[in-house]
This record gives structure tokens, C-alpha cells and sequence, in this order.
């Protein structure tokens, strides 16, 4: 008796539709390791002959050419034999809402923004062959979920065009708040008390500077764009002119700034280590007792340099340490008026601005307080 044999289903043709060469590499090369056999077309011209001559099982077509654009095409191939049920999957560098409804009204399948990672488009061409075979009872219940995906991604979309708008909408005028307090304490006639409420008023501009600056971070960390540029720091002058900002509010809470600077230089982005410096600090103010110190070391560790941070406040309960810097968390402390929060983005912030150097941050046990440890590798 013969051995019967095992049918293999054919192997799926990807149709990749792209003028960039380097692009068409990276998905020909990435799909083929999969299996797939990989038809390339550079302009949408020729990615319509492609699609009348090879049928392709999936599409992934740019949006930007030069002869014809990518919605034109996908509207042109829905048309054809074949075309309506092949799924289409737009590729671009543009992330905006009117893009992703041109792309769906066009009668895209799905969106990806560039860069697109490897693995994120092996699973997103897996899917859309997987819905292909998909029956048309499955595939009603399909449409109710991407309709459902749309509207979420539409959503996410307008959020972060409303956020880009929030920071540059409040960027300027608190940053003409700054100047005209700066202005006002250059003036020599002005009184004692008035100084003091001036320099209370440029305090408070500069925080709401970096609330705003940690919005706009962690919304680009939300979509990968958060990166260090690192170079050859001075630590020192660089704590220096933390401490120069919060000695006001230092001093409005009878609050002592010390450092202890081991290294003398670090390898770190110059903003985002300033900045993660400031956040800390100024939590560190706002939660130690009247009359305490606020200590700032750096030394010298086996994976390069660690910062500390460090305050004689109420502490941190052990099971709130990873917690406390999750985005608008708010923990409390039942330990009266002295309860330590976190209620914003700073410590967010923190957390994403040490892991774009690969580092990490921490939290400990003051006894009493909480120190906050920050990790920079190879940083010295």
C-alpha cells in the first residue's frame, strides 16, 4: 500500500509596492526568511501590472510615489478581478489622522507607520492572510472588530494631535511668563517683598515648563521616538545649575541642597539628564520636613555611574516602589500631613529619560526617606 501524501499549501505571494529600495529590502528580505515569496514593484503604475500578472495573496503598498499614490492604486485594485478580497496594507511615514482615513476610505486593510519593525510586519501579513481564509460568517464578526480597532487608532491619533498642539500652544506664553519675571527681578527698585513674589512666579513658570516638557516626552516614548543623545558631561556644573533653579523653592521650604560628585564627568544626553535631575530634586523638596537636606551623590559603579537622590521625607512603602513611576499614578501613605504622591509625569519621565540611556532607576529605603538611584551604564 502506497504512503499517501501530504498536500503543502501553496506558498503565499506578498506584493510589495515601494519607490524607497531600501525599504523593498527590508520587507523582501524579511518575508522571504518566513517563506513568502516577495514580488517587488517601484511605483504604482507598476504595482498594478504586478497585481493583474502575479495575483498576490497580500499587498503592502506606500503611500508617498511619485507617478501614482498609494491610495490611488488600492482604489485601482479594488476594481480588478481578484482585488476586492486581497488584502491591502498601507505603508507610511506619515502618522496622522487625515492619512489613516484616506487609507481606510481608499479601502485599506490596515495601517503601518515607517519605520516598521520586522516583527510587527511578519504578524501584521500573518494576520491579513489569516482573515483572507477566514469564512464569511467569521469575517462579519471581523468587520465589527477592525471597525472597533479604527475607531481606537482614530482616537489615539486625534490624542496626540491635541497633545502637539497643547505643548506648543503652552510653550510660549510660559516661557514669556520666564522672561518677564526675569526682567522684573533686573529692576533694582523694586521692593523686597516684591522680588520675593517674582521669584515665586518664575519658580512656578519653570515648573509648569517642564510639566509641559514631560508631556510632550512621554508622548513621544508612547510612540518610540524618545531617544538619547549622549556626549562627555561636567557633572558638576550641571547639578550646579539644578540646584540654581529650585533654590527658590528650596528656600520657600527651609530646605538644604548638598551634593557629593564622585565622577567629575558622565556620559549622558545634557536635556534629558538635567531634566531627569530637576524632576527629582524638586520631588525630593516637596516631600522632606522643614530643615532637612536634600543630598545629590554620584559615584562610580560596576556598569558606570549611579546618582542618587535623597530626602529625609516620609518614605515609600516597599510594594508602591514600581508604582510610584507609572504615568498619573497617585499613592498615598497613611502617616499624616507628610504622605508622599506622585501625581503627574515627572517620575514617568525619569523612568523613560534613564532607560533611552539603557539605564535604569530605582527606589530604596531612606530610614528614614526614600532615595532615588538612577543607573547610567558605561557612563562615565
Amino acid at each position: 500500500m502506497m504512503p499517501s501524501v501530504v498536500a503543502r499549501p501553496r506558498e503565499a505571494t506578498i506584493l510589495v509596492v515601494d519607490d524607497n529600495e531600501a525599504n523593498r529590502s527590508l520587507a523582501r528580505n524579511t518575508l522571504e526568511d518566513e517563506g513568502y515569496c516577495v514580488v517587488l514593484a517601484t511605483s504604482g503604475a507598476g504595482g498594478i501590472d504586478a497585481f493583474e500578472r502575479e495575483h498576490p495573496d497580500c499587498i503592502l503598498l506606500d503611500v508617498r510615489m511619485p507617478d501614482i499614490d498609494g491610495f490611488n492604486v488600492c482604489e485601482r485594485i479594488r476594481v480588478l478581478p481578484y482585488g476586492k478580497e486581497t488584502p491591502i496594507l498601507f505603508l507610511t511615514a506619515l502618522r496622522d489622522v487625515d492619512t489613516f482615513d484616506r487609507a481606510l476610505a481608499a479601502g485599506g486593510d490596515d495601517f503601518l507607520t515607517k519605520p516598521v519593525r520586522p516583527t510587527e510586519l511578519v504578524v501584521r501579513v500573518q494576520t491579513a492572510l489569516k482573515l483572507r481564509r477566514m469564512s464569511v460568517e467569521l469575517r462579519d464578526h471581523y468587520e465589527l472588530l477592525k471597525h472597533q480597532r479604527d475607531d481606537l487608532l482614530r482616537l489615539q491619533l486625534q490624542k496626540e494631535r491635541l497633545m502637539a498642539f497643547v505643548v506648543h500652544d503652552l510653550k510660549n506664553p510660559v516661557n514669556a511668563m520666564d522672561l518677564h519675571a526675569q526682567l522684573l527681578l533686573r529692576d533694582q527698585g523694586i521692593s523686597s517683598s516684591a522680588r520675593t513674589t517674582v521669584t515665586r512666579i518664575r519658580s512656578e513658570a519653570q515648573k509648569l515648563s517642564r510639566m509641559i516638557l514631560n508631556l510632550l516626552d512621554v508622548s513621544k516614548a508612547d510612540e518610540g521616538k524618545l531617544s538619547a543623545r549622549p556626549s562627555s558631561l561636567d557633572l558638576a556644573p550641571l547639578v550646579g545649575e539644578v540646584f540654581s533653579e529650585l533654590g527658590p523653592t528650596a528656600a520657600a521650604r527651609n530646605v538644604v541642597l548638598a551634593c557629593a560628585i564622585e565622577p567629575s564627568r558622565v556620559h549622558a544626553d545634557e536635556d534629558l539628564l538635567r531634566r531627569l535631575l530637576t524632576n527629582l530634586v524638586e520631588n525630593a523638596i516637596r516631600h522632606a520636613p522643614r530643615g532637612s537636606t536634600v543630598n545629590v551623590k554620584a559615584s562610580v559603579s560596576a556598569a558606570g555611574a549611579e546618582l542618587r537622590v535623597i530626602d529625609c521625607g516620609s518614605g515609600i512603602a516597599a510594594e508602591m516602589h514600581d508604582k510610584i513611576f507609572d504615568p498619573f499614578v497617585r499613592l498615598e501613605l497613611d502617616d499624616g500631613p507628610a504622605s508622599r504622591s506622585s501625581r503627574g509625569l515627572g517620575l514617568a519621565f525619569c523612568k523613560l529619560a534613564a532607560e533611552a540611556h539603557n539605564g535604569r532607576i530605582w527606589v530604596e529605603d531612606g530610614a528614614p526617606g526614600a532615595v532615588f538611584c538612577v543607573e547610567l551604564p558605561n557612563g562615565i
